[in-house]
């Protein structure tokens, strides 16, 4: 979202009714409609077990663009707080500056190196989202992570304290950790002591761990080592995961899930005006929700040459203005984040209930 252009009157109050918005968003033909719909609906009977997710896009030019490497920092940090208030399964962060198509993300291994915009936010994303006992093991000191100290933690469910006890937790492998009592690997999961799980894993990888009924520490028992997404399959939010994309085109195709978002969102002030209280979504596998920079979503597709000349609507199934007659001239990404995932929150629940809110066994 920028700079506010003049509308006519009748764009900007009257939505049009919601089951033609894809084709008055998009410019596309009903048969154009009908083909996307038998492709969602064969993608649905392929994989029909697999966990429903929503994801966002945005540039990592936003960071660029902060005025201070101290607002920078918050500014990241905003993203990964309100990735975790609204539960979002993935953040997909958008390379403006690469030059090549579906290159993968540089992050710089010289701790006093500056970074790129959108490697700066991976690094801090990731290191948000990463419980704090596994800090330590898991990132080395860098200069992009100097402010880090002065951010709010996520305090997301997957974020323990020492004394509390839950079905799962993240834990890290630990060097020289082979368990000569049982076998198996010792793991950091941020409890007093260390626990043994099944597996032999090299040191200092970041694993989830089932920690099982049994609470006492000191008995011989392997704990099991799960995949990340078990405790999703159970109902928990367990954090967001990070994607590097280096163009727009890349973060829409490159998706890391089985048939690809099969619902795209694209943000603009540009886009058409739907009343929250009238907003319904389709059912859908894998939601993508798209944000611009600076200069909107325009200036992302004018940056890709395979899109150059295509009009950024017909890159998504909807093009949606979720505020309109704001009073300030611009409204930034980060606010954008915030206001767009507030007004898809009932919208996407009424979709797919997805987490509880369980409660710790303390």
């Amino acid at each position: 979202m920028g700079k506010k252009n003049k509308r006519s009157s009748a764009a900007a109050t009257t939505p049009p009714p919601q089951s033609d918005l894809s084709a008055t968003s998009n410019g596309g033909s009903d048969e154009k409609k009908k083909k996307k719909q038998k492709i969602k609906q064969q993608i649905n009977k392929q994989v029909p077990n697999e966990l429903p997710t929503v994801s966002i896009a945005l540039p990592g030019s936003i960071i660029d663009n902060a005025q201070s490497f101290e607002l920078a920092t918050r500014l990241a940090g905003q993203i990964a707080r309100a990735a975790t208030i609204f539960r979002i399964d993935e953040v997909v962060v958008i390379d403006s500056k690469s030059t090549e198509a579906d290159a993968p993300c540089k992050l710089e291994d010289n701790p006093d190196e500056e970074e790129s915009g959108a490697a700066f936010l991976i690094r801090i994303l990731k290191y948000l989202e990463t419980p704090q006992y596994l800090r330590k093991s898991l990132f080395p000191r860098h200069n992009s992570l100097r402010c880090v100290g002065l951010l709010p933690p996520l305090d997301a469910p997957h974020h323990l304290r020492k004394h509390e006890w839950a079905p799962y937790r993240e834990g890290v492998s630990l060097k020289g950790g082979n368990s000569s009592d049982c076998g198996g690997t010792l793991v950091d999961v941020g409890l007093s002591k260390s626990v043994t799980v099944d597996q032999t894993i090299e040191p200092g990888k970041r694993v989830t761990v089932a920690m099982g009924s049994n609470r006492n520490l000191d008995a011989v028992v392997q704990r099991q080592v799960v995949s990340s997404s078990k405790p999703r399959e159970e109902g928990m939010y367990w954090g967001y995961k990070v994607r590097y994309a280096s163009n727009l085109s890349s973060a829409l195709k490159n998706s890391p899930f089985e048939g690809g978002y099969d619902y795209v969102i694209g943000t603009s002030e540009h886009g058409v005006v739907v009343k929250a209280s009238e907003f319904t979504l389709p059912s859908f596998r894998h939601l993508l929700i798209a944000f611009g920079g600076l200069a909107g979503l325009e200036e992302c597709v004018e940056e890709v040459k395979d899109l150059k000349g295509k009009n950024v609507r017909d890159l998504f199934d909807l093009y949606l203005n979720i505020c309109p007659n704001q009073g300030s001239r611009t409204i930034r990404t980060e606010e954008a984040v915030f206001i767009s995932l507030q007004y898809f929150q009932e919208p996407i629940d009424r979709v797919l209930p997805r987490y509880e809110h369980g409660t710790l066994n303390v």
